[in-house]
Formats: C-alpha cells, sequence, structure tokens
C-alpha cells in the first residue's frame, strides 16, 4: 500500500529569504584643514541592517566608500567613550545608537560634538576637556601615613556618590552645555561630576580645594541649569543633580 503523502502548499525552494537591508543616507559633516577652511556636509548611500549601530555604518562608509573619513572609536561597547558625536542633532555614542531607533527613512546627519575645535571630520580637540578633568583633582587625597590596610567604607558611604562613578570622560555632556559653547574656560558638567565623585568620597580629604576651585568664575555656578547635559549622558548620570549637590556643599560646607 502506498504511503500518503501532502502537498507543501506555497513553498518554493528556489525562493530566498526577504533581505533585512535598508538603503540609508548618511549626511556628514566632513572637515579637513589640509584641503579647506570651510566644512562641508557630505551624502553617502549605503546598504544596511537597521539593527545594526550607526558606529557600523561609519564603519562601512570608512571600509568600502571613503577611506580618508575620520573618526575615533575604541571598544564599540559603550565604556571608552571615545565615539562621541552628535547624531541628529544630539549628542550620542555611535556604538550605543542603533539606525532604526533614529529614523533611518530620513537623511542620518552625523557631526563632531560642539564647543571643541574640529582637528577633521568627527575628531576634536579633547586637550580642554582633559584639562579641566585634571584640574578639579580627580583623585583620592588623605593626609598621614600611608595605611596598613584598605580604608573601609559602609554600603551607605559609598551609595553617596555611586552615581558620578559611572562617567566615562566622553564628553557627551560638557559639550552639550550652551555655556561652554559660548565659553570653553568653563569647567564643564564632566570636570563636576568628576569632582563630585571624590568630593563626596567619605575617605578623601580634600574636598574643601576642591569646593575652592569650583569656586572660581568658571567654576559650578556657571551652570544654568538647562538638563542638556542629564539628557545628554549615555551611562544615564543624573549631571544636574550632581552640579547642584557641588553647588549646595560650596554654600553650607557639609558634604
Amino acid at each position: 500500500m502506498a504511503t500518503p503523502t501532502m502537498d507543501k502548499v506555497g513553498t518554493d525552494p528556489s525562493a530566498s529569504p526577504a533581505s533585512p537591508y535598508i538603503t540609508v543616507t548618511f549626511r556628514i559633516r566632513r572637515f579637513n584643514p589640509e584641503v579647506s577652511d570651510e566644512a562641508q556636509w557630505q551624502d553617502f548611500q549605503i546598504e544596511i541592517d537597521p539593527k545594526e549601530r550607526v558606529l557600523d555604518a561609519l564603519h562601512k562608509i570608512k571600509w568600502d566608500v571613503d577611506g580618508t573619513l575620520t573618526f575615533r572609536r575604541s571598544c564599540a561597547h559603550g565604556i571608552c567613550g571615545s565615539d562621541a558625536m552628535r547624531i541628529n542633532g544630539k549628542n550620542r555614542l555611535a556604538c550605543k545608537t542603533l539606525i532604526k531607533d533614529i529614523n533611518p527613512e530620513k537623511p542620518i546627519t552625523v557631526e563632531a560634538i560642539k564647543g571643541l575645535t574640529v582637528l577633521k571630520d568627527l575628531v576634536v580637540d579633547m586637550d580642554p576637556f582633559f584639562q579641566a578633568y585634571r584640574d578639579v583633582m580627580p583623585f583620592l587625597i588623605t593626609k598621614g601615613n600611608e595605611p596598613t590596610r584598605e580604608r573601609l567604607q559602609s554600603a551607605e558611604d559609598r551609595e553617596r556618590f555611586d552615581d558620578t562613578t559611572k562617567c566615562i570622560l566622553c564628553a557627551a555632556c560638557t559639550s552639550s552645555c550652551p555655556v561652554f559653547w559660548n565659553d570653553g574656560q568653563y569647567f564643564g558638567p564632566a570636570a563636576i561630576v568628576n569632582a563630585h565623585r571624590f568630593i563626596f568620597d567619605s575617605r578623601d580629604e580634600g574636598g574643601e580645594q576642591r569646593l575652592e576651585i569650583l569656586n572660581d568664575r568658571d567654576g559650578v555656578w556657571r551652570c544654568r541649569t538647562t538638563f542638556n547635559c542629564t539628557d545628554a549622558c549615555p551611562r544615564g548620570i543624573e549631571v544636574t543633580k550632581a552640579i547642584q549637590e557641588v553647588k549646595r556643599a560650596l554654600i553650607t560646607r557639609r558634604f
């Protein structure tokens, strides 16, 4: 007796699954001081999976289309902070921004972060940013003899400054600040955040020194509380809150 069979309805062994790729236009602000004193926008159209990241798109453009495109990146996992840039007008990390989340049906604009001198394409001079960071003494300051055991700290004391330990020095907050755009002498949110991390550390004894540094005309009082810095932080740090806590510490001298 023959074994009954069932026809496979609607299947075609020669048919291939639908491609996940779409055509996306990236509009990148290019600048090369060896060619021109003016920056120009340049469009690149590439085929890419919208679930990929903007960093993947930049790699594809650099590797397959235009090798002169210049940008910084390192870990590609949102830890090093080196690929901060303005994407569709907002400071973001290229390695954490999915193409599908920023409306790929329209041109995606990519440009260097603001407030710092552009060296080439998406690369800016980070020296002023890191100088402000160094100026607030971002390290533990203690007095007396070197301890023979670790400096103990309660969970409650650690919680006091936990949020500001998350900073990865990407400059997204500082370069989103209108005060910093207008006056690069302002310490900026990132420097204040890193000062906060040690001012409120119960093991540290340099809080008064840091507060005096931030009490300068270019210090914490320049903040206008626009919340741009908090919105821009890729690590979710409550930057504006930290700045207000430093202001309060300056007034009350309690920290």
